[in-house]
Order: C-alpha cells, then sequence, then structure tokens
C-alpha cells in the first residue's frame, strides 16, 4: 500500500479534501492512503507523479489524475491568500506574458483569479511564484497598448489585459511557505486570457472593483464591494443537478458563507430531505460540499462576527473540527435552517446542554478534556473562528524540574484565578492603572484568546494563517513559540501577555512543537535559529511532553479545581461583580453583547469596531450563573466536605460497610432495570395508593390510600390481613419503623397516626400540623413531616420500638417554613440534608444540621411530584406535573440536567445514573441520565403510577397506582 503524506493543512480540512477527491472507499481500493505529515511540498508532489506513472495504465487512473490535476489549487493558491475580509469571486486559465515584445518574450501559463481587492496569478508551474496585485495600488487598468484612450483606465478589447501598479507580491516562490516578497515601483504586467471573449466583462469587474478599493472611508469600500457580491450572488442560484438523488425534495435555499480560519467564501446554501449542500460561488474548493443529514450528529448556533448568524454542523461525536460552518446574511434564514435539522435530529440524536455534559463530567463519564471540548462548542467556540478558539487552561507551573510530580500541588497552576492575577507584584500595578481608568474600566489590556494567540502556538504547522494574518510576515523571532517555559513565565511576568492555551496542549498530534516543514521563522537575538519548540526538562520528547499535560489535566488536583476554571471562563465570574472580586475584567467589547453593530450608523466606525473586536479576541458565551459544581472524585468519596452544608454532602458514613457482593448485585440490577417484569398484582383498595412500606423480611406489604385505608397484605399468603382506618380523610404516605414493630401513616387530617402492629390498634396521634400532612421521612429517632401548611417539621421522641401503652411527648426540634404547601419531602443518606418539593414547582435544599436552606431552585411548572437524593448525596432529582425530571447539584444548587417526558412522572427511584419512574400513564420509564434519554417504557397500570418501594438488594420492586392495585416486579436477567 502506498502512503501520501502532505504539507500542511488543518486535519479536518484536509481529510475533507482528500475525501471529495478520491473517496474514502475508492482510496482505499487503489491502496492509495492519504496522511498529514512532515515531508516537504515538492516530495509530495513527486510522489504524487510516481503513483500517477505506475499505476497510469489502470482502469482507476482516472481519479488519480483528477487528484493530480487538483493538486496545485489544493497546495498553491488557497483563501489564505487574500485579505482578511477579501472575497475571491472568479478565475480564467490566462498567460502571463513577460517581456511583452521583446526578444526574451515568454508565456507562463497559469489561472487569473479576480478577487475583491486584488488579482491574483497562479502559474501552473510551482517553481514560479504566485503573483499578487493589490487593486488600491493600481495605476492603469485596461487593453495592452492602448495609449490613446481619454481615461486612465480603458476598457479592453482585445485578449490581452494590462495592468500597471506601484506594488506586487511574490508568494510560495517553488511552493515555499516563506514571508512574501515585495517590489515596488511603477510596473505593468500583461495577461492574456485564454476565452478573449471574457476580457471586457473581466476589466469591467476590475476596474468596478478598483473603484470601490480606492473610496477613502473603509466602511464606503466594504459597502460597495457587498453591493458587488450581492449582485453576483442574486444573478444565480443553486444548481439542482447536484442533488445525489433526483428524488430529493427542496426544503430551502438562501445565500450564505463557509466560514474557515480568517476567511469566508460566499455561495448557496441548500437543504432537503435529505443533504444539506452548499455551493461555492467561485466552485473553490470545489464544486459543491454535501452533508447527509442522517450522518449529523451537533449543530450549534454560532455568533459570528458579534452577530447571530452562525451555524456549525458536526458528523461526530467528539471531533474538535466541524464538517461545516456557515454564516448567514439574514438571521432567520440561520434560524429557518437550524430549525429543520434539529427537527430531523429530534428522532435520531439526543440534544445535548451543557449541564447534561456536566452530569456526565460529575461522574466520570467524560474526561476534562472532553468536558472542556463541549464547554468551548456551547460557548460558540470554534476552531473555524480564530477569534473565538477553543479555549483550555495552563494547568502545570512547573516547568524547570527534571521530574514532573502530579501528586505535588506545588505542580500546578492556581486554578481559581485568571493568568494575570497569578502574579501578585503585576496584579498590584494592573489594579491601580484599573482604579485610576474612567469608564469603562478593565484590568487587562489584552485577551486570554485571540486570533494572534492561536497562531502563536500553531505557526509551525499553520505558517499560511499567520502570514495572512499579518500581512505577509512572520512575527519577530524572539516573540515566536520558542520555548514552553519561557511562554509560561511571559504569562506570569508579561505586562500584556494574559493569554490560556488552544486544545492541541492535551492532544495527541505534536506537529506544532515540531519544525517539520523545515520553516525559515527567522534568527533569535542570540544567533540561534528558530526551530523546534524547546520543551520542559521533565519531557524528554514532543510525545512525552503532550502526553504528561495529558496526565496533569486528568489528575486529581485539577479534576478538583477545574471547576473553579470553569466559573471564570464559562461561568458566573465572568462578568459583574463576581469578575471584579476575582480580578477578571477585560475590554467590554470582550464580551458577548458589549457592543450593539447595529446601532452603530457610521460604516467607517462600525468596520473599525468589528475589526477591533475580531482581532482582541472575544469572551466565551457566559454557560453558568451560579457556581458550577465540583466533580466527583475518589477522594471525595471518602472524605467530607468542609463547606456549610459540611458532612451532609458525604456519603453516609455506613455506605462502604457493605460486602463487594451485594454492591456488585445493586449494579447488576441497575443495569438490567429495563428488563423488569411483574408477575403479581393485587386490588386491596377503593381509591388510589399513596404510600408501601416492606417488612425487612419482605412478608408484609403496608399500604396506604386515599380510601383513607392503611392495609395489610400477607406476600406469603397472597391475602390481605388487615384493614385499619383512622378518619374518614385520605392517608397520603407510610414507613415502618425499624424493628417492623409500627407502622406510622399521614393523613389530610393534618395528623400523623402510629399504629401497633403487635397490638393490632393505633397506639398514637402526632397533631403537628395546620393542613394536610402530604409526606413523613423517619431517622434515627426523628421524624419528617410534610405538610400543605408550608412547612416542613422535625420531630424528636420517635423512638424506633413503641410499647403498645405508653403515649409519647413529641417534641418539635425544627421547622423548615416555605412560601407555599409542601408536597414531597426526602432524605440524603446520613439524614443531614433534606429536600422538600412545593405546589408550585420549587425545589428546596436544607441543610439539618443548622436548620437551613442551602437552596432554592423554582425548577418545575407546577406541582413538584416527588424527590430524592441520588446515594452519594451528590445530586437531587426532581419529577414535576410539568413532567419534567430536573437533576440538581447539591453543592452549588446548579439545575445540571433536565429531561421532559409526555406525561408527568408521579414518582421515582434512582442510582444516580438511571432513573426508574412511575408514569401518569400507567407505564414504568427507564432513563438513562447520562445520556439524556428515555431507554425503555415498560407496561404496567391501567392509572396512573403513584408510589414506588425497592428493597435494599434493588432485586425487588412495589409499585401502587390509581387504579387501586399493587403490583409486584421482579428482573429477568
Amino acid at each position: 500500500m502506498l502512503h501520501i503524506t502532505a504539507p500542511f493543512f488543518p486535519a479536518n480540512f484536509f481529510r475533507h479534501k482528500a475525501q471529495a477527491l478520491l473517496g474514502r472507499e475508492e482510496g482505499r481500493k487503489k491502496g492509495l492512503v492519504l496522511k498529514k505529515g512532515n515531508v516537504s511540498p515538492n516530495v509530495f508532489y513527486q510522489a504524487v507523479d510516481l503513483i500517477v506513472s505506475v499505476i497510469e495504465g489502470l482502469e482507476s487512473t482516472g481519479i488519480l489524475r483528477a487528484f493530480y490535476a487538483y493538486k496545485n489549487s489544493w497546495l498553491r493558491f488557497s483563501l489564505l491568500l487574500l485579505n482578511l475580509e477579501e472575497y475571491y469571486f472568479e478565475q480564467h486559465t490566462a498567460h502571463h506574458i513577460q517581456h511583452k515584445g521583446g526578444q526574451n518574450e515568454r508565456k507562463i501559463r497559469g489561472s487569473l483569479k479576480i478577487c475583491s481587492k486584488s488579482v491574483i496569478f497562479e502559474p501552473d508551474a510551482i517553481s514560479q511564484p504566485i503573483i499578487k496585485i493589490p487593486l488600491r495600488d493600481c495605476i492603469k487598468i485596461g487593453k495592452h497598448g492602448e495609449n490613446g484612450a481619454s481615461r486612465h483606465f480603458a476598457k479592453a478589447k482585445s485578449g490581452e489585459i494590462s495592468l500597471s501598479f506601484s506594488q506586487v507580491y511574490f508568494i510560495k516562490e517553488h511552493n515555499i511557505v516563506a514571508p512574501y516578497k515585495i517590489e515596488r515601483g511603477k510596473m505593468e504586467y500583461v495577461f492574456e486570457l485564454d476565452v478573449s471573449g471574457k476580457v471586457e466583462d473581466v476589466v469591467e469587474t476590475l476596474l468596478q472593483l478598483h473603484r470601490a478599493s480606492c473610496l477613502d472611508k473603509l466602511g464606503d469600500q466594504t459597502a460597495m464591494i457587498t453591493a458587488i457580491l450581492q449582485s453576483r450572488l442574486a444573478r444565480t442560484s443553486f444548481d439542482k443537478n447536484r442533488f445525489q438523488s433526483v428524488s430529493e425534495e427542496l426544503h430551502m435555499e438562501c445565500q450564505a458563507e463557509m466560514v474557515t480560519p480568517l476567511v469566508t467564501n460566499p455561495g448557496h446554501v441548500c437543504i432537503t430531505d435529505t443533504n444539506l449542500y452548499f455551493q461555492p460561488l467561485n466552485g473553490y474548493p470545489k464544486p459543491v460540499v454535501q452533508i447527509t443529514l442522517q450522518d449529523v450528529r451537533r449543530i450549534y448556533k454560532r455568533r459570528h462576527g458579534l452577530m447571530p448568524l452562525g451555524l456549525e454542523v458536526f458528523c461526530t461525536e467528539d471531533d474538535l473540527c466541524s464538517d461545516i460552518y456557515l454564516k448567514f446574511y439574514d438571521p432567520q434564514d440561520r434560524d429557518e435552517l437550524y430549525f429543520y435539522i434539529a427537527t430531523y435530529l429530534e428522532h435520531h440524536v439526543a440534544e445535548r446542554t451543557a449541564e447534561s455534559y456536566t452530569l456526565q463530567w460529575q461522574r466520570g463519564h467524560l474526561s476534562n478534556y472532553q468536558y472542556l471540548l463541549h464547554l468551548n462548542n456551547l460557548a460558540d467556540r470554534s476552531c473555524n473562528d480564530l477569534s473565538q478558539y477553543p479555549v483550555f487552561p495552563w494547568v502545570i507551573s512547573d516547568y524547570c524540574s527534571s521530574e514532573l510530580d502530579l501528586s505535588n500541588p506545588g505542580t500546578f497552576r492556581d486554578l481559581s484565578k485568571p493568568i494575570g492575577a497569578l502574579n501578585k507584584e503585576r496584579l498590584e500595578r494592573l489594579l491601580t492603572r484599573y482604579q485610576e481608568m474612567p469608564e469603562p474600566r478593565f484590568m487587562y489590556g489584552s485577551h486570554y484568546s485571540s486570533p494572534g494567540y492561536v497562531l502563536f502556538y500553531l505557526v509551525r504547522i499553520a505558517p499560511e494563517y499567520m502570514l495572512c494574518l499579518q500581512n505577509g510576515r512572520f512575527d519577530n523571532a524572539d516573540r515566536m513559540f520558542n520555548s514552553i517555559a519561557e511562554t509560561w513565565k511571559n504569562c506570569l511576568d508579561g505586562a500584556t501577555d494574559f493569554k490560556e492555551l488552544i486544545p492541541e496542549f492535551y492532544g495527541d498530534d505534536v506537529s506544532f512543537l515540531v519544525n517539520s516543514l523545515k520553516l525559515n521563522l527567522g534568527k533569535r537575538q542570540g544567533g540561534q535559529m528558530v526551530d523546534d519548540v524547546e520543551l520542559p526538562p521533565w519531557a524528554w520528547s514532543p510525545e512525552d511532553f503532550l502526553q504528561k499535560s495529558k496526565d496533569a489535566l486528568e489528575s486529581n488536583y485539577v479534576s478538583e479545581h477545574l471547576h473553579e476554571w470553569i466559573d471564570l471562563i464559562f461561568g458566573y465570574k465572568q462578568k459583574g461583580s463576581e469578575a471584579v472580586e476575582a480580578h477578571n475584567v477585560f475590554h467590554p467589547l470582550t464580551y458577548e453583547g458589549g457592543v450593539d453593530l447595529n446601532s452603530i450608523e457610521d460604516p467607517d466606525e462600525k468596520v473599525a469596531m468589528l475589526t477591533q473586536i475580531l482581532e482582541f479576541g472575544q469572551t466565551p458565551k457566559q454557560l453558568f450563573a451560579i457556581p458550577h459544581p465540583r466533580r466527583i472524585t475518589p477522594k471525595f468519596k471518602s472524605s467530607p466536605q468542609t463547606f456549610s452544608c459540611n458532612a451532609s454532602i458525604a456519603d453516609s458514613p455506613g455506605e462502604e460497610s457493605f460486602e463487594d457482593l451485594t454492591e456488585e448485585s445493586k449494579t447488576l440490577a441497575w443495569n438490567n432495570i429495563a428488563k423488569l417484569q411483574s408477575y403479581e398484582q393485587y386490588k386491596i383498595h377503593k381509591e388510589a395508593v399513596t404510600g408501601i412500606a416492606v417488612s425487612c423480611n419482605g412478608s408484609s406489604v403496608f399500604t396506604t390510600s386515599q380510601d383513607s385505608t392503611l392495609k395489610m397484605f400477607s406476600k406469603e399468603s397472597k391475602m390481605l390481613q388487615r384493614s385499619i382506618s383512622f378518619s374518614n380523610m385520605a392517608l397520603s404516605s407510610c414507613l415502618l419503623l425499624p424493628g417492623d414493630a409500627t407502622v406510622i401513616s399521614s393523613s389530610w387530617d393534618n395528623n400523623v397516626y402510629f399504629y401497633s402492629i403487635a397490638f393490632g390498634r393505633r397506639q398514637d396521634t402526632l397533631m403537628g400540623h395546620d393542613d394536610a400532612v402530604s409526606k413523613i421521612c423517619w431517622h434515627d429517632n426523628r421524624l419528617y413531616s410534610a405538610s400543605w401548611d408550608s412547612t416542613v417539621k422535625v420531630w424528636s421522641g420517635v423512638p424506633a420500638e413503641m410499647t403498645g401503652t405508653k403515649r409519647h411527648q413529641f417534641d418539635m426540634l425544627a421547622e423548615l417554613e416555605h412560601d407555599v404547601g409542601v408536597d414531597t419531602i426526602s432524605l440524603n443518606a446520613a439524614s443531614t440534608l433534606l429536600v422538600s418539593g412545593t405546589k408550585e414547582g420549587t425545589v428546596n435544599i436544607w441543610d439539618l444540621t443548622a436548620a437551613t436552606m442551602l437552596h432554592q431552585i423554582p425548577c418545575h411548572s407546577g406541582t413538584v411530584c416527588d424527590t430524592a437524593f441520588s446515594p452519594d448525596s451528590r445530586h437531587v432529582l426532581s419529577t414535576g406535573e410539568d413532567g419534567c425530571l430536573n437533576v440538581i447539584d447539591v453543592q452549588t444548587g446548579m439545575l445540571i440536567s433536565s429531561m421532559t417526558s409526555d406525561k408527568p412522572q408521579r414518582c421515582f427511584i434512582w442510582d444516580g445514573n438511571t432513573v426508574l419512574s412511575g408514569s401518569q400513564s400507567g407505564e414504568l420509564l427507564v432513563w438513562d441520565l447520562l445520556r439524556g434519554k428515555l431507554s425503555e417504557r415498560i407496561q404496567g397500570h391501567t392509572g396512573a403510577v403513584t408510589c414506588i418501594w425497592m428493597n435494599e438488594q434493588c432485586s425487588s420492586i412495589i409499585t401502587g397506582g390509581e387504579d387501586r392495585q399493587i403490583m409486584f416486579w421482579k428482573l429477568q436477567y
């Protein structure tokens, strides 16, 4: 098999280009593999020529010849040769006539490309440089030798076009990427078009574009060029012959631009029932880009140029680069296309939110690297937009030691502070300036992410991007990315250097650290040439450096503190008073909403403002408005927390006491929860069942109902053994005290009843509320009662073993006041936290050790049906009448996941990852929280499922419903 290795292109761009020309399968069948690698362009061309000549006689040569024919346009001309905000309109096969009319006259064949601000001639011979003539530097455009024209810019009437100008650029001579060569002075070049009939139109276009380039005001230039572009787009439409199938149905067509780093390419977007198409106006880099909707996995709306005009489409789950990024001229076009694709995806791919990724990350199903990629994507960061390139943190602070000790906290950067605040002395100087500055004030004069910083890191693999950004020049050799340690030191000490890192520092491709292309990047003051990046002593190779950087990013220390950095970049410390307190204030123009471009009427001011914003860098879209939850690591699981909840967030002290076999059986049960089957059902009530309690040996089942009775059912004899009525009002819940001697029931008559099983009678009544008691819980001789009187009360004096004759004195230890009636409560495993759900949709988390509210989260529209803590007490799940299942982080109170069902879920049990809920429809539903989707529907009751019980081993489940039945369930492994 032959392997062709190509010079630098962004990996995704190169992959798509190669697949478009050869096709995945076709290329493999021909024994050809394309790879990005480290050889010079000339070697690459020689390899292509060799392959073509070797298999010249084969039937498949046509494909390779197409590949060979395209090689120059691949690797010579690119949109990066244009100025920023310049468009490539059209090309014509032509000859550059050198020394016209002289003895040494010579014709060089190539392609003449008409751009909005320049004329570019690309010779076919790679030994010849590409010629770029800025239109603003042109003195005369017209027919060669037409001196008698009444004006300087005469229309041509022959096949030759003459350009007189004062400045010209020579680029990529011998196809070597290097700073542009500039020649100044009055010159004249003659170009002969192959199709002479097009000369007049070409000259007319050039004259029109020249007038735009010579306008005094930049805003007027932009407006005129935009008008020319829109006129060209209006005269064309998408070529329907490019459809993959004649049966495709057109949904919409509009105008847009395809966005790649630093450049955009105008054309037509077309979407059908099966495909998304983009047809470039200039046919570059290929006639049509096509994406099958079935392959789409993610779509994101984007800000582009601070306007809601962008749309990015991914056909992979985790790839850093997208398959296409489109910028629309009308937000309505963008939104309509997004809605169509999103509607299509609803049936194939679950929509993901930042919160759903947070839950996966917290529980260890996403790495730190993957989570940061997802947050960047959701915050409008894209590899196609260098002003919004994905941002990653510096995590290591030791670049001097010979060994990297990831167990030492001193090895790591303080992730709770922005780069600018890490050096105390520098920060003091910046704060002094900040306090003396008039409004609007900012602490840092440069950003942590900008196009210049991105290309600073990537210049060795993206030299043409750097040349495009810096008008054909590389940066000063001493300011290049020469050393990891030097760069880190400058970020700590430099007066204007506050940059963070990019994802490549935690990836697998070392190319950006190595000068594989043998670029001449200049000579430093010490005399040494700029070559490979100097690594820290603890890294023995670029591969080792990346591996250790990845290990550091995924280390326990970073996992424990990454949420602090997320607060700064994507979270609540990004703006406002929290940002000021965290010393995290950047220029106002960098923030979303910092300026309304539509309100700026002066076109010059608008263009200047946009240019400043794009070059300076942009702050990510804010994703979180409250503190970000921390990650659950093994360290957290074995030690208590020290924040206001103190031990309340730690796992139950007895959690680790279960035998491994028991834990394995629980895991096995939850992994197979979708295989649940009912095997018995009994109608023992006259109204809906409201509560279930089961004796330790599982033989007796106690239920309460809205028919006002407490029932005792024998599972062994399958017969009803007792029916007890305390009042003529509904009972709302029940529980068994340890020892199985006493059942406690709550009632709508405002009371809580204690029933002695041994004596067969009510032995006590707690009259503690002014309205119906909706739910009760018990732990360690304490009773917790929730009521529609807007309180939850904590009672002492409730022993596990209650005698049959003695009445007890119940003392109220705490009263947790709410604004409205409380419908449900639940305790965490250690009974240090309580969660309550109200009639108005609010979930409240309480610290029982201090009887104080930690969080109040209005997350449902309507009554909260049920609430429960996860086994590790890190999360709360709530369900409501609105059909939502919401997961809340206990530490921060952040809503980190929300799913919607077609019917309210009246009750549930969960293990922290998977939920088994009882639906209003009578079904049992299995939910995968980490994937954010409904996994299984299990037929159950004929009315709503109103209560559910599971034993400690997770091997037995009982449900009660509005159909007055209790159903027994078992797992079928």
